[in-house]
């Protein structure tokens, strides 16, 4: 099992602390959202959690070692992050895409091996992309080229799954064929899912457990039933919201519905 910790970390850009004294273990496969108002740090956290941003103080650590004496190969095999914001040449197809996919797995000038394909098959099935493999990007939906790049990340076959805010810029049926896929990927593969989620009720309905942060620091941090509650997202957004549950049959989930600023 690979875990994933930060140890009072201090998270900053130039004299800017974004985070100043943060402690956080993520021990198992779960699916975990991680949510607050904007300029909370939650993007920086998930920046420093992918090694992506250094710490000025304090430690992230992977299987109890410290990243940051972590060659960024060897971080690759086991963790996988998709920013919020990713772009790649037009005319690059699916299948291109993907294939990047294997590069900690490859020397520098090296060919893709039959292991190499086997994993960028098994990400394209996975992500049921294998009819449009030899389509550009420019081609695809918004939600089509979500799961592209979800593909690429799979195909470096990750333990952990590092996602900025996954839906952004999807219109409603794609949020919620990414938010499935996601949990699928979860179920079938074992691996731990982190996400930024602006959106609390696919958070709260997709996920395991929830982590409320508020000007860099632990609101609440638990499963949705502990965190997403009408007290913490008052403290959290400083808004006024209704949690109620709702559903068909054993399908049941937590929503919130905002009705006015404090």
């Amino acid at each position: 099992m690979n875990k994933l910790s930060a140890l009072h970390l201090r998270l900053q850009y130039g004299e800017r602390v974004i985070i100043k004294d943060l402690t956080l273990a993520f021990d198992k496969p779960e699916v975990i959202s991680i949510i607050g108002p904007n300029g909370s740090g939650k993007s920086t956290l998930l920046k420093a959690l992918a090694k992506l941003l250094i710490p000025t103080a304090g430690a992230v650590y992977l299987n109890g070692g410290d990243m940051r004496h972590m060659s960024l190969t060897s971080l690759a095999k086991v963790l996988s992050v998709l920013p919020q914001s990713v772009q790649a040449p037009g005319d690059m197809t699916v299948t291109d895409l993907v294939c990047f996919g294997r590069m900690p797995y490859r020397g520098r000038f090296s060919s893709l091996t039959k292991a190499d394909w086997r994993s960028i098959e098994e990400a394209l099935a996975a992500t049921e992309l294998c009819a449009l493999r030899d389509q550009p990007l420019t081609a695809l939906s918004g939600g089509e080229r979500q799961r592209a790049w979800l593909a690429m990340a799979l195909a470096k076959e990750p333990k952990i799954l590092l996602l900025d805010e996954p839906t952004t810029y999807l219109d409603i049926r794609h949020q919620l064929d990414i938010m499935e896929l996601v949990v699928r990927l979860h179920r079938e593969l074992g691996i731990t899912v982190i996400m930024v989620m602006h959106d609390l009720n696919h958070a709260a309905r997709y996920s395991q457990r929830l982590i409320a942060l508020k000007q860099g620091e632990i609101v609440a941090d638990g499963t949705v039933e502990t965190v997403f509650r009408e007290d913490v997202l008052a403290s959290l957004y400083g808004i006024r919201a209704m949690v109620t549950t709702v559903g068909r049959g054993t399908e049941k989930q937590r929503i919130c519905l905002p009705y006015a600023t404090i």
